[in-house]
């Protein structure tokens, strides 16, 4: 008789892997840093309110899991390069600090678009790039997790400067996972939609942005946090080891017409 050779389910652990949150205290970051630390990660929380990623941390820890604050404003490019030297490699990345300032074509302003473009672009960049060649001089596996949009796939009125910034995003994950996969580290990209967070329900409480948002998402509601962090466990996991230099669009359907 043949013997059949069954596959087993892959592994979403990621026990004793150093993880970096950025954009840590709140939202998407908060959500992220809590599941990987579920998932056996030795979490570090970013961001510059101190305040908040330490209560954060704090939380987590008071679950049983491993987490600290880290204090880091990743705008200060020697900050991050400074700070990151002095620490040992993260084998994660969830690259997800960001910022977007709405605005119509006529008002967008120069200040508007420096800001947006230096945390979203600059920042995000020099961050993945500091994170990804420490594991290459270490000679270290890792994935780097970029936290775009679908905006980065897409245009939006009153987002022109959002949008060019995601897909500026969009574009160096590709690019970038191109040069780290001989050393396997990979680069990918998770792009939500809108979600459900305490930072967007006071937006959402207003009926005409809630009915124009919703009216696009083909599922017919706003995303949740819970739906973003299983895509970030397997980009973070050997459960997506054949996967870089892709992007994960969470959006409903969006993007599909």
């Amino acid at each position: 008789m043949t013997q059949i050779e069954l596959t087993s389910a892959p592994s979403f652990r990621v026990d004793g892997k150093r993880a970096l949150v950025t954009g840590g205290g709140r939202g998407i970051g908060l959500a992220a840093g809590s599941v990987l630390a579920e998932a056996g990660a030795q979490v570090t929380l970013a961001a510059r309110s101190g305040a908040e990623i330490e209560a954060a941390a704090a939380a987590i820890r008071a679950r049983g899991h491993q987490a600290e604050a880290l204090v880091l404003d990743v705008t200060d490019l020697d900050a991050v390069e400074t700070t990151l030297a002095a620490r040992a490699p993260y084998e994660i990345l969830v690259n997800n600090a960001g910022m977007n300032r709405p605005a119509l074509l006529p008002d967008v302003t120069v200040a508007d678009f420096d800001a947006i473009f230096g945390l979203n672009v600059r920042a995000a960049f020099f961050m993945a790039r500091a994170v990804g060649l420490r594991l290459v001089a270490e000679k270290r596996p890792g994935s780097i997790i970029n936290i775009s949009s679908q905006m980065g796939h897409v245009g939006a009125a009153r987002r022109t400067v959002y949008c060019a910034s995601k897909h500026a995003m969009e574009g160096f994950t590709k690019a970038m996972a191109i040069e780290l996969a001989p050393h396997n580290v990979r680069v990918n990209s998770i792009g939500p939609t809108f979600l459900e967070t305490p930072m967007t329900r006071p937006f959402f409480e207003n009926k005409a942005f809630r009915d124009e948002v919703t009216a696009k998402i083909k599922l017919g509601r706003i995303g949740r946090l819970d739906e973003v962090t299983g895509a970030i466990l397997y980009l973070a996991s050997d459960a997506s080891s054949l996967m870089t230099g892709a992007a994960l669009v969470l959006d409903g359907g969006w993007t599909a017409d």
